[in-house]
């Protein structure tokens, strides 16, 4: 039996805006959860919205309290960032990735998004006619929205059916060929499928970005977060894969939001390899009026004209909980692994009422358990589920939102609470009940 009538939905929809719920944003979608919970006080299970679940770090609250007592806040902070947060980021690569970039290269942005947001514009400028971004999908839906801000055009694949090394050359060798790729972009592990690229297809995207020139633009929001492993030890193996061990033509992007649970103070690090940071191009010096090296082009000349720096006591919070990490006196990974706790009881229930995980496979691997995982039900689309779950009181978004072909929707394990999974369950037992499969 639904939770939530099929009126009842559609008029959320109208009330808040949202004129086709099957095709809503992440946005779009937590609002019509957000009115149905308002409205009639029922629960819902919020599988929608990426945003941590777990308390804030307490180092980086302690270091932005005595930041800001010291007076910081009274100036501007530097465009490229304080040195004490440079020098940690630096540090921290080196660390958990076991790859050298300078502290010059570690600049803060305010969340991810303000790094994607400069990144995309500087890749795309760089060369006349290489104007274009290429998504390893599925990805951040935000991303491809920040490129009609801009007004870049992108081209995309679906990397499931072109996992492993060899399908994955040829797939990107079709894509790269006609040269006008600027930036190849994805996340690792993946938002929202949590796949992992694995090193053999890391070597093709780096030697591949090299032939053709393209810069990529790797997202690690989930730093360290494919539990199948224990990367928590600094400057010790397994480190985490990445291309930078592949190619000179990479931005890290690195964001605290997850890993230290500080989403709320808009704090990330846009790292750019030593060779491309020195790197000039002529049609920047041309547009800019400075002297086209990368990294400062996009440090002073487009960081800054977004956000005007990042703010200087969050700086200050992020240089410590680094710090600290790489002294092995904060284990990020451990503080996260819950989960990974979350994601496998969330995963059982679903399972035993008749889903399945869509993409549930690295190349040789299961996929493993962590933020993020992908649902799908029989023969329903991910229009179809996503509509229908909401009726059962579970939101999610539908992997079309992606840039995934496949039929399904992504559920986020963040907002999950003890308390809820008795309830999942019963609503899962009444769904499999009334969506019954031959």
């Amino acid at each position: 039996m639904k939770i939530f009538n099929e009126e009842l939905v559609a008029e959320a929809c109208r009330e808040k805006n949202v004129a086709d719920l099957s095709k809503a944003t992440i946005g779009e979608v937590l609002l019509v959860a957000q009115y149905l919970e308002n409205k009639t006080g029922i629960p819902f299970i919020r599988m929608d919205q990426g945003s941590p679940g777990l308390p804030i770090n307490r180092y980086g609250v302690e270091a932005e309290k005595e930041a800001l007592d010291s007076g910081v806040g009274s100036q501007y902070p530097a465009a490229d960032g304080i040195p004490e947060l440079k020098a940690a980021a630096s540090r921290f690569i080196k660390a958990f990735i076991n790859v050298a970039v300078s502290p010059r290269g570690c600049v803060p942005t305010t969340g991810s998004v303000a790094a994607s947001f400069g990144a995309f514009i500087g890749c795309t400028q760089r060369i006349p006619g290489k104007d274009k971004v290429l998504f390893i999908d599925p990805g951040f839906p935000i991303q491809k929205s920040q490129l009609r801000v801009l007004g870049i055009q992108w081209k995309e694949f679906d990397i499931y059916p072109y996992r492993g090394a060899e399908k994955l050359r040829a797939k990107l060798e079709e894509e790269l060929s006609a040269g006008d790729i600027a930036a190849i972009v994805y996340s690792n592990p993946n938002n929202p499928a949590w796949i992992c690229l694995e090193e053999e297809e890391l070597q093709v995207v780096g030697e591949l970005a090299t032939k053709y020139d393209a810069i990529v633009m790797e997202d690690l929001a989930y730093f360290c977060m494919d539990y199948r492993r224990d990367l928590s030890k600094p400057f010790e193996p397994p480190y985490l894969p990445t291309v930078a061990r592949y190619t000179d033509n990479y931005i890290l992007m690195l964001s605290a939001s997850k890993i230290f649970s500080y989403a709320g103070q808009r704090i990330a690090l846009c790292c750019i390899g030593d060779k491309l940071f020195t790197k000039q191009y002529p049609a920047l010096s041309q547009r800019y009026h400075d002297a086209g090296v990368f990294g400062v082009t996009l440090t002073a000349s487009i960081l800054y004209m977004i956000t005007s720096g990042s703010t200087s006591t969050t700086q200050y919070a992020y240089a410590r909980m680094l710090n600290l990490s790489c002294d092995g006196k904060i284990n990020f990974v451990e503080d996260t692994r819950e989960y990974e706790r979350r994601a496998n009881r969330m995963k059982d229930i679903f399972c035993r009422h008749g889903f399945n995980i869509v993409y549930d496979r690295d190349v040789n691997d299961k996929v493993g358990d962590g933020f993020f995982f992908t649902l799908g039900y029989g023969n329903l689309s991910g229009e179809e589920l996503l509509l229908e779950l909401m009726y059962y009181g579970v939101s999610s978004i539908c992997l079309s939102t992606t840039g995934s072909l496949r039929c399904g929707v992504r559920a986020c394990t963040s907002r999950m609470r003890d308390e809820l999974y008795s309830v999942l369950e019963e609503r899962m037992t009444e769904f499999e009940k009334d969506h019954p499969q031959a």
